[in-house]
């Protein structure tokens, strides 16, 4: 009659997580395998498991050890099931107390030595074992404290085998890992290393920021080379409203799942800025591969994503990210399996208006020959550029605005007023789930929410005429404007609303480029 013990352990998909439960069978024989769909990582925890037992001061009897992972019929992937595999192993050897093993979920690479070393996606884990009503979890100590962001689960971080062996068996009891969620979010929601007060000048620019992060506008900022368009980027996340707990929560699920959190780190609780390289692949930008993973876009989530260069990145890249700007969700789907990574971010693309980067400069002549400005605005495609409602033209900073001592108004006011104007949005779409913000609506919102007065419908009618402005700015627009109005209080669209909008179409120009 073989000995059976049973282990649970954890599976991540997308950014959730499914508990696995790992069933050990001694018996006649003399090999140890591994059942249930494991990938080449958990095979050759045999080996690891076999080095770690030894050296740890335990014995690995000559028996048929036979490990079965369920559901057997999901793949296991990686190295984070040697620890209970290992644990199993003593428990079904009569070389550990198997009683409270079944009541923990335990993860963890193993060294040779018989050391933990840390795993990934640890937050959708602990939010599972609690779902699942287990009393806490045996982790690797340095994913500790982001584990112990989820209340009434004991967190026990071990640095090694041995520790996890003593509770067992009730010699020693580990030190448990405590966090208080709300103070160290609450004192850290402000930590920002970067402000517009640094910016020069520039007051054009900075307006335009502060309409786009209250209505969640997407923005392209064209201009020559060392203009600023980088370091204008770097600081919209200072003045974007501030992380909810909810969505700190699951914008750290994405980063543990893709291993992004940094050493320290437990909650992420400042919108993240990410600024993938134009080298990008479609694969890397929107997510996927054979083991399916987060990609930039969805690092980005409740935050802000920079395209510098825009039109340096491949066709095929930028195609794949429309149907997420749309969505705010990314679905991976593969033969036997799809997964769901949200995607709600801040589109801010920057680029060159021309090869040369000089095309529209106040000193400097363009050099490119005719054709040439316009072939290189054609690299971005037009569906894309119909998901960015603001064009800004960006010029160099004069010598006297730079070496002008008085500081810019800081964030923290223009944060202010930017989270005035999203309170407005969402007592106007209260009734509307998934709504947030201006730049999410349709054509049939426009209608209902973006009222213009007589002289207003006037003037868009002459900048149609005389601008050449192209039918999707129409749209863009009412957008903008709602979002200028909202940020001055009014319900109603005016003349200055709509004429301050009809700047932010540069692009839609037809004589822009020439």
């Amino acid at each position: 009659m073989g000995v059976l013990v049973r282990t649970f352990g954890s599976a991540v998909f997308g950014v959730n997580a499914a508990t696995i439960t790992i069933e050990v069978n001694v018996d006649k024989g003399a090999a140890m395998s591994i059942v249930g769909l494991p990938d080449a990582a958990v095979k050759e925890a045999q080996q690891r498991i076999r080095a770690a037992l030894v050296n740890a001061g335990f014995t690995l009897p000559v028996r048929g050890i036979t490990i079965n992972m369920a559901p057997a019929d999901v793949r296991k992937e990686g190295s984070a099931y040697d620890l209970p595999l290992a644990l199993g192993i003593l428990g079904a050897t009569d070389q550990l107390p198997p009683g409270l093993l079944a009541e923990y979920l335990i993860m963890g690479e193993l060294s040779l030595d018989g050391s933990v070393r840390p795993i990934k996606g640890i937050l959708p884990i602990a939010l599972q074992a609690k779902k699942e009503g287990l009393k806490g979890l045996f982790i690797p100590k340095q994913n500790a404290r982001e584990a112990a962001i989820v209340s009434d689960l004991e967190i026990y971080g071990v640095e090694h085998l041995s520790e996890v062996v003593d509770f067992v068996s009730g010699k020693a009891v580990p030190e448990r890992t405590r966090f208080d969620v709300s103070e160290e979010f609450y004192a850290r929601l402000n930590q920002f290393n970067v402000d517009f007060s640094d910016v020069k000048g520039q007051e054009n620019i900075k307006r335009a920021f502060e309409i786009a992060a209250s209505g969640g506008h997407n923005v392209i900022l064209i201009g020559p080379p060392g203009a600023g368009k980088t370091m204008l980027a770097k600081r919209l996340p200072t003045v974007l409203p501030p992380l909810n707990l909810d969505e700190a929560l699951e914008t750290t699920k994405i980063h543990s799942v893709a291993g992004k959190l940094r050493k320290g780190d437990s909650l992420i609780s400042i919108r993240p800025f990410r600024s993938p390289h134009h080298t990008i692949s479609d694969v890397a930008l929107v997510g996927g591969g054979s083991f399916p993973q987060p990609g930039e876009i969805s690092l980005a989530h409740n935050g802000v994503l920079f395209l510098d260069e825009l039109p340096e990145f491949k066709r095929t890249v930028l195609e794949v990210m429309r149907q997420p700007l749309e969505d705010r969700i990314v679905t991976i789907s593969r033969s036997k399996f799809s997964v769901d990574y949200p995607a709600s971010f801040m589109l801010i693309a920057s680029m060159n208006p021309c090869p040369c980067g000089f095309y529209n400069h106040p000193e400097k002549a363009c050099v490119c020959g005719p054709g040439v400005v316009q072939k290189y605005l054609n690299k971005v495609s037009g569906p894309l550029l119909d998901r960015i409602d603001i064009h800004i033209e960006v010029t160099p900073v004069s010598y006297d605005e730079l070496s002008t001592k008085r500081m810019g108004e800081n964030s923290a006011a223009i944060r202010e007023r930017v989270i005035k104007a999203r309170l407005l949005q969402q007592q106007r779409f209260s009734e509307r789930p998934g709504m947030h913000c201006n730049a999410q609506m349709d054509a049939r919102m426009l209608k209902e929410y973006c009222q213009v007065e007589d002289s207003g419908h006037k003037l868009l009618r002459t900048a149609m005429d005389r601008l050449k402005l192209s039918a999707r700015a129409y749209d863009r627009i009412l957008k903008v404007a709602r979002t200028i109005a909202d940020l001055d209080g009014e319900a109603c669209i005016g003349t200055q609303h709509l004429a301050e909008a009809i700047q932010y179409r540069s692009l839609d120009r037809e004589n822009w480029a020439g």
